[in-house]
C-alpha cells in the first residue's frame, strides 16, 4: 500500500507507549508512537541507523544523548547513528509522532 490515512490508524494502550507500524520496507521502517500522559520510550541507541521523531499531536520530550528537548507538533529530533534517544510525553494531552529508521534493523 503506498497510501495511508495516518489519523485512522492512530490507537492508544494505557499500559504503554504503542507502535503502529505504518510501512516497513528492506531499507527503512516508518511507525507512528502513540503515547498517553507519562508514558515513555526509554533512550536507547541504534548502532548504523539513524531514526527521527516528528510531532503530529501534542508534546513530547526528546533525549538526544546528552541534551532534551521539549517539542510540540511540527517540530522533529533525529538521532545519529549509535545516538542515544527516546521520547516521554511530559504533559497532560495524548501525544502522536511519527517515527522512522533508516536502514531497517529489523532486515538483514
Amino acid at each position: 500500500m503506498a497510501f495511508i490515512d495516518t489519523r485512522s490508524a492512530v490507537r492508544f494502550a494505557t499500559d504503554k507507549l504503542e507502535k503502529v507500524g505504518l510501512f516497513e520496507t528492506p531499507h527503512m521502517f516508518c511507525d507512528l508512537y502513540c503515547l498517553e500522559p507519562g508514558q515513555a520510550q526509554k533512550p536507547h541507541a541504534h548502532a548504523g541507523a539513524t531514526k527521527f521523531y516528528f510531532v503530529l499531536q501534542g508534546r513530547v520530550r526528546a533525549t538526544l544523548g546528552a541534551e532534551q528537548r521539549e517539542l510540540g507538533a511540527g517540530e522533529l529530533a533525529w538521532s545519529a547513528p549509535g545516538e542515544s534517544h527516546g521520547v516521554e510525553n511530559v504533559s497532560s494531552e495524548r501525544a502522536v509522532l511519527l517515527v522512522a529508521m533508516a536502514p531497517n534493523p529489523n532486515r538483514p
